[in-house]
């Protein structure tokens, strides 16, 4: 226990110095979880990170996930570069004459996908106008519901909520955490009534929750399916970058598709 809570003050302090700091700091940090992401992401489901398909997934994770280029010019539409990557993933089944088979393509397009569609909804949120505020809205209503879901769970939950997935979770401790999210969501509209309205701010809190805990589910869900405890072991007492960003790779995407931020 005492070194998880070192590992997760210290990752902490640092994620949290780099998202103040903006720029490339904080993008230069997601672009290495990203690229450590897809890396856990091939591994657990057994790609080896030498083969040329799951080489072309890392340039793909790269590109999707990069916000802009550092030296101006500009980054073909997220739209272009996921279906390049599809198009290359599915000719190296032909050219490898099937020693690639589909079902890597497959995994390896899901991965690239996956991973770098979070981290650069991410960057993206940091380069909002007021972008610092909206990041941290986000990331509190995320550890919000993640820890209102932990205590609520421990102190009344009795309701099993996918026992098959995730033994632990109960429907009580999910609801304490919509909850809290929801209230941390109204706290910031209180803080900035300029920037969010309470109804937006109650949407984005509900929103964070229940995709949140929904992201949590689904690599739980593919971590059991695989055998495993951990996506990686970068972080001790913590494990992999997906297994601490599994709820962010979800809602960062799906506020920003659901038109939530900054408007």
């Amino acid at each position: 226990m005492g070194q998880r809570i070192v590992t997760g003050v210290v990752a902490g302090a640092i994620f949290i110095g780099l998202l103040v700091a903006g720029g490339w700091y904080y993008s230069g940090l997601l672009l290495a979880m990203a690229i450590i992401g897809y890396w856990e992401f091939a591994r657990l489901n057994g790609q080896a990170w030498t083969r040329p398909d799951v080489l072309v997934g890392f340039v793909a994770t790269l590109l999707i996930a990069l916000p802009g280029l550092p030296f101006g010019g500009e980054l073909p539409p997220l739209g272009t570069t996921v279906w390049l990557l599809m198009f290359v993933l599915l000719a190296a089944t032909v050219f490898s004459k099937n020693r690639i088979q589909l079902e890597n393509a497959s995994v390896l397009f899901l991965g690239a996908v996956y991973v770098g569609m979070g981290f650069h909804y991410m960057a993206a949120t940091r380069e909002l106008e007021h972008g610092i505020f909206w990041s941290a809205l986000a990331f509190a209503c995320i550890w919000a519901s993640d820890a209102g879901a932990y205590f609520v769970g421990k102190a009344i939950g009795r309701t099993k909520l996918w026992p098959s997935i995730s033994p632990n979770k109960t429907i009580e401790g999910a609801l304490g955490g919509l909850a809290i999210a929801v209230l941390v969501g109204l706290i910031f509209a209180y803080a900035q009534p300029e920037w969010l309205g309470y109804g937006r701010a109650a949407l984005i809190g509900l929103t964070a929750a229940v995709a949140g805990q929904l992201g949590d589910l689904i690599q739980s869900a593919y971590k059991r399916f695989r055998g495993v405890k951990d996506s990686g072991q970068l972080l001790p007492g913590h494990g992999g970058v997906l297994d601490r960003t599994d709820s962010w790779l979800i809602v960062f995407p799906l506020v920003h598709l659901l038109g939530l931020l900054a408007g």
